[in-house]
C-alpha cells in the first residue's frame, strides 16, 4: 500500500494510457474488421482473396513484430510519422500513433473473423429473401446480415477486446508509457517483484473483468431468437 501510494500518480496515469491505446484501437478494429469481414463475404472473388490473405497474414504474424514494425520499419526506415514534427512530444506522440495503428491492424484480423461467423448463422433464407425484393449485396449485409450478425457475436467481440487490453502491454516495446511499461520501471527501481506485480494484476483485473461481465450480460439481452 505504500508502494502505491507512492507512485498513484504514475500507476494511474499509466493504466489511463493503456485505456486509451484500448479504446482508440477497439474502434479503428471494429471499423477495418467489419470491412475485411463485407470483403470475404462480397460476392467479388479479388475482394475475396484480399480479405481473406490479409486475415491469414495478420493473423498468424507475432504482434510483437507487427508493433516493431510500425515504430522502426514505418517510422525510422520509412519516415512515416503521425505527429507533428515541431511539437516537443512529437516522438512520444508518433510512438503512441504507430501502436494503435498496429493493434488496431492486428486486432481487426479477429474482429473480421468474429463477424463473419455471426454472419453465418443468419439463416440464408433471410439473404434470398432480401435479394428477391432487389436490396443490393451493400443494402443485404447493411440492412440484414450485419445487425443480427452483431448481436450474434457480443461475446466473442467481449473477448477480442478483453484480450486487446491485455496485448496493450506489448507497446511498451516501442517506449509507449502504459502500465507495463512503468511496471518493469518499478521492479527495477525497488526491486519488491510480488507487491509491484500484484499492483498491476489487480489494475489490469479491474479493467477486464468488467468487461465480460458487460459484454456476458449484452449476449444475453440482445440474443437473436432462433
Amino acid at each position: 500500500m505504500t508502494m502505491f501510494n507512492e507512485y498513484r500518480e504514475q500507476i494511474f496515469s499509466a493504466f489511463g494510457v493503456t485505456v486509451e491505446l484500448s479504446v482508440l484501437s477497439a474502434v479503428g478494429a471494429l471499423i477495418l474488421g467489419t470491412a475485411l469481414a463485407a470483403m470475404r463475404l462480397a460476392p467479388v472473388p479479388v475482394l475475396n482473396w484480399i480479405g481473406a490473405g490479409y486475415v491469414n497474414l495478420v493473423r498468424n504474424t507475432p504482434l510483437t513484430l507487427i508493433i516493431l514494425f510500425c515504430s522502426f520499419g514505418l517510422s525510422q526506415t520509412l519516415g512515416v510519422t503521425l505527429a507533428d514534427s515541431a511539437s516537443p512530444t512529437s516522438i512520444d506522440d508518433s510512438d503512441f500513433r504507430l501502436a494503435v495503428l498496429g493493434f488496431t491492424v492486428y486486432t481487426a484480423s479477429f474482429v473480421c473473423e468474429s463477424v463473419r461467423s455471426g454472419v453465418n448463422t443468419v439463416p440464408v433464407g433471410q439473404a434470398e429473401a432480401a435479394r428477391s425484393l432487389g436490396l443490393t449485396f451493400g443494402q443485404n449485409l447493411r440492412l440484414i446480415l450485419l445487425p443480427q450478425a452483431f448481436r450474434a457475436v457480443i461475446v466473442p467481440l467481449g473477448s477480442v477486446l478483453i484480450a486487446l487490453t491485455k496485448n496493450t502491454t506489448i507497446a511498451s516495446a516501442i517506449g509507449v508509457g502504459e502500465a507495463a511499461l512503468l511496471m518493469k520501471s518499478m521492479i527495477e527501481n525497488t526491486a519488491a517483484l510480488i507487491e509491484v506485480g500484484a499492483i498491476f494484476a489487480v489494475g489490469f483485473l479491474v479493467l477486464t473483468l468488467p468487461l465480460g461481465l458487460l459484454f456476458g450480460w449484452l449476449g444475453k439481452r440482445w440474443e437473436v431468437a432462433r
